[in-house]
């Protein structure tokens, strides 16, 4: 009987990422159908693992990637329609125990589309007003913080344990 690796997996709108995490799989055969069949299976230490799920819709075999590597086999697939899907599985219900989330990967539907639209690379910060002049912060509290960092270098270039009174001004 062959055991699940686990699978996880996460989302944008127009494509799934599968992570088979399976750390030195050996015969790793993978099969991805157009109506959402993904087939996994490999072995490890001699014992063979197998993952076979319908995903939810259906799948562009042609677009979609994999990356095997040695701690894990990455698949990106692509969505035949840029939609994002309710679920994984074709199949309601529990998922499967073996299935996660990868929350590494995962953009909500709202994020993604944010996103999309906050590119800031020609945009020109001159002109939000917030320039030297316009940004007043407090001297006092400046020189306070220099007088703070001034003592604690002293204390620490000085050899042995600080003096008292050092130490006194280091905690205050």
């Amino acid at each position: 009987m062959s055991r699940h690796p686990t699978l996880k997996w996460a989302q944008r709108s127009d494509k799934i990422y599968l992570t088979v995490e399976l750390p030195d799989a050996k015969d790793v055969k993978l099969k991805l159908e157009p109506e959402g069949k993904f087939i996994f299976s490999a072995t490890k230490d001699g014992v063979p693992y197998e993952v076979d799920i319908e995903l939810f819709d259906k799948i562009d075999t042609e677009e979609s990637k994999v990356s095997i590597g040695v701690r894990h086999i990455v698949y990106v697939i692509k969505k035949t329609e840029k939609k994002w899907w309710g679920r994984l599985l074709k199949q309601e219900g529990k998922p499967p125990v073996f299935l996660k989330v990868d929350w590494d990967k995962w953009v909500d539907e709202e994020d993604e589309n944010e996103k999309a639209g906050m590119d800031f690379d020609d945009m020109d910060f001159s002109k939000l007003g917030m320039g030297g002049d316009d940004f007043d912060m407090d001297d006092d509290a400046n020189e306070d913080q220099e007088g703070k960092e001034g003592a604690e270098e002293a204390a620490i270039e000085k050899e042995g344990e600080p003096t008292s009174a050092v130490a006194d001004e280091i905690k205050a």
